[in-house]
């Protein structure tokens, strides 16, 4: 007889009061990197939250649930939000969406979160960019939404349009971002890839 394989039951969600939310001392950040919490608070308010914040209820010292709950994972999205309502921007009882945690360690689900969490590749941050640019954003926007100078944009735009044949070598880590934006310099595709091939042709003769 076959064995019946286990269903897994996905933790549940709800909609909870910003003042109802504490910081957990399990949250396993502590070093600062990546984006500040002005500019994600920013970003929120440009777009709302678009991550749901892990927590766990709190319990009392007999073991029964209080009406607060506390946040292994996601601290950084609930300081963005504490500025907005220190703003005034935000309402201090504006439901924030939660996934809430039973089983386990919180000092695991905070862990996870950010050890899984697989960064975007630069390419298609590019693409992205292009993207936007194509649907009428202009560079201004693009740079202003994404906290980056216009400088950068352009630059992005003009890796995002170099040849898909040099694009897809990068992609697969054939070259490096160095070696993408000396390639830039010229956007004739044709001049790019006969480049290329004549830097393989030498490579491989020298060896």
């Amino acid at each position: 007889m076959a064995k019946s394989v286990q269903k897994i039951q996905l933790s549940a969600s709800r909609d909870i009061p910003f003042n109802k939310l504490v910081l957990a001392q399990s949250n396993v950040r502590k070093i600062k990197a990546g984006v500040s919490i002005e500019e994600l608070a920013e970003d929120i308010a440009r777009r709302t939250l678009l991550q749901s914040i892990t927590v766990r209820p709190v319990l009392d010292d007999g073991g029964a649930e209080t009406s607060m709950f506390e946040i292994p994972a996601g601290g950084r999205r609930y300081r963005a939000l504490e500025l907005l309502v220190k703003q005034k921007r935000l309402s201090r009882t504006a439901l924030v969406p939660c996934v809430v945690r039973l089983d386990g360690i919180a000092e695991e689900d905070s862990l996870a979160e950010n050890v899984q969490r697989a960064p975007l590749h630069p390419l298609d941050q590019f693409r992205a960019f292009l993207t936007l640019r194509e649907k009428g954003q202009s560079e201004e926007e693009i740079a202003a939404a994404f906290f980056v100078s216009v400088a950068v944009v352009k630059q992005r735009l003009r890796l995002a349009a170099v040849s898909p044949r040099l694009l897809d070598i990068y992609a697969e880590d054939g070259m490096t971002l160095d070696q993408l934006m000396a390639f830039a310099v010229t956007l004739d595709h044709e001049r790019q890839e006969e480049v290329l091939c004549r830097y393989r042709h030498n490579t491989s003769y020298a060896e």
